[in-house]
């Protein structure tokens, strides 16, 4: 692998406003996407979560009501080697109060499945670094609806509705990172569809960061089932001597 792929302003979506966002294609290796699958796919069942749109897990812990993490180590494998070296090789979360991620969300998504426009909000530290496996999907970015205080999207239907203001192409085996005003001054969505379609330089913020863009060069991409690792840090962490006291408030 190139040694740029630790350049993190070579990594820049310059297509973005600010300079909050970044696109590594080729951030993990094949073999090391295959063993992060293996780990995930063999988990028992009990460990998955289901939700109405798609299936997760959560490590080390879900956050408790008033959003704080019980304190507890992240798995090896979710550790090596996408925090160590590859993380902080990037330096992606010297400046968070914890200095490493401490939270991982791992979403499944099969084709026709997705998650409506949301913010992550004020729980974690401004940064989100987002690992995507065994298949390529498109994350739209909404601006925050403002008017009287509203700071959720409007719902996008098919044929209507609010219309994303960027789209970013994750290809399988890619990190995405947004930090700070893309952080906070955006939702993010993925749309409920079997394809992505539209697909091309002007439509793709990060089309000049992919692997193969050639790929996508019809405009549409048929998608497969996708994997997300969602690496935060979360701000409000209970240490084990509190952990009754927290629990308790769940």
């Amino acid at each position: 692998m190139s040694e740029e792929r630790w350049n993190l302003e070579a990594a820049r979506i310059s297509q973005l406003p600010g300079e909050d966002a970044f696109y590594i294609a080729d951030f993990v290796t094949e073999a090391e996407e295959q063993s992060l699958l293996q780990k995930i796919t063999s988990a028992p069942l009990p460990i998955w979560k289901h939700l109405s749109h798609r299936r997760l897990q959560t490590y080390p812990s879900p956050l408790t009501n008033n959003n704080t993490l019980l304190s507890s180590p992240l798995p090896s494998w979710l550790v090596s080697p996408i925090i160590t070296p590859h993380f902080d090789r990037l330096g992606l979360f010297a400046e968070s109060p914890h200095k490493a991620p401490n939270h991982v969300l791992v979403n499944e998504y099969t084709p026709g499945q997705g998650i409506m426009p949301h913010e992550d909000g004020a729980a974690y530290y401004p940064l989100v670094a987002t690992v995507s496996l065994g298949g390529d999907i498109v994350l739209d970015l909404y601006e925050k609806n403002n008017d009287s205080g509203d700071m959720t999207a409007l719902v996008v239907e098919e044929g209507g509705g609010r219309q994303p203001k960027y789209r970013i192409l994750q290809e399988r085996r890619s990190l995405l990172v947004t930090r700070n005003s893309i952080y906070r001054d955006y939702l993010h969505g993925i749309a409920e569809r079997d394809r992505d379609e539209g697909l091309g330089a002007e439509s793709i913020c990060n089309w000049d960061l992919l692997r193969e863009p050639r790929l996508y060069a019809g405009g549409v991409y048929m998608r497969e089932t996708r994997i997300s690792l969602t690496y935060r840090d979360v701000l409000k962490v209970a240490k084990l001597g509190n952990t009754m006291k927290f629990l308790n408030k769940r």
